[in-house]
């Protein structure tokens, strides 16, 4: 059974560990991500891009093929069904489709149009005991359409969206979605020390983990950060495994790949990203 974020994430800060989000784009991914979980006894968030969900024919496949997979694979460690980067709208269809956690992101907006439509949303999932997160300061890089420069939040405006009642909050302090380049300047932890002083109890978020240092990522968890966002690593580690074994010639005596087998080492690959980061974040053994 899904469960919304909030518990998982209250009890991450209080630990001092950060639960992993690993981003979903089939079947396979998914299904490697709840073993390894399981595996390990962490607790887990499943993201769902719009663009994903797209791909994945809808948000109502998707709640049916995680709801499924939990039953028949016997899940027992706690797993949230969470969109990321969402729009209104795409907040509004997830939340009707049986998300059981959703991110609204308004960081493009002026932050009282911001605060608007986060109000709303926040009363709207909380009837439902949904949980939502919220973003100030744009996220760099680009990931599914949605681009951010790499800002650093404004503390003030990261604690008036808090107060809203939102249950985590991703704050901008120089992370990126994607690879991180050579000349990158690194955390901002004088940036999140701030955010921390200015929302207390909130749990944090950090967006975009491929390639962030160990030091800097449990650096940032004892300031504050309970989730962590894991997709680009996924992604690499995916590709070059099916890379390996399309090169190596496996097919089925010239008939082509049987993809049930195409698609097995990547998912392997995932296993074992999605393995170590659970070990640096601290949160296996934790569900």
């Amino acid at each position: 059974m899904l469960v919304s974020a909030t518990e998982m994430l209250k009890k991450a800060k209080e630990g001092h560990y950060a639960v992993g989000q690993f981003n979903i784009n089939n079947l396979e991914w998914t299904k490697a991500i709840l073993a390894t979980a399981q595996e390990l006894k962490s607790p887990v968030i499943l993201g769902v891009s719009e663009g994903a969900g797209k791909y994945m024919s809808g948000y109502h496949a998707v709640v049916g093929m995680v709801n499924g997979m939990l039953q028949d694979m016997g899940i027992t460690v706690p797993v949230a069904l969470h969109l990321d980067h969402g729009s209104y709208d795409g907040c509004l269809k997830c939340i009707e489709a049986g998300f059981s956690s959703v991110m609204f992101d308004g960081s493009h907006y002026p932050i009282e149009e911001n605060v608007a439509k986060t109000t709303e949303l926040v009363k709207l999932c909380h009837e439902k005991g949904i949980s939502i997160e919220a973003e100030v300061g744009s996220i760099g890089g680009e990931e599914d359409g949605v681009v951010g420069v790499g800002e650093c939040a404004d503390p003030n405006e990261c604690k008036a969206i808090a107060d809203l009642g939102i249950d985590f909050l991703a704050a901008g302090i120089g992370n990126i979605h994607g690879k991180y380049p050579e000349n990158w300047q690194g955390l901002s932890f004088e940036t999140l020390a701030a955010i921390q002083e200015k929302t207390g109890e909130m749990p944090l978020v950090l967006h975009g983990g491929t390639g962030i240092p160990a030091d800097m990522i449990k650096k940032a968890i004892d300031l504050g950060v309970a989730k962590i966002n894991v997709n680009t690593e996924c992604q690499l580690s995916f590709a070059a495994a099916t890379r390996k074994y399309i090169e190596a010639g496996k097919d089925q005596e010239g008939k082509g790949f049987d993809p049930r087998k195409l698609l097995a080492p990547g998912a392997e690959a995932i296993k074992q990203t999605v393995k170590e980061k659970m070990e640096l974040f601290g949160s296996v053994g934790k569900a």
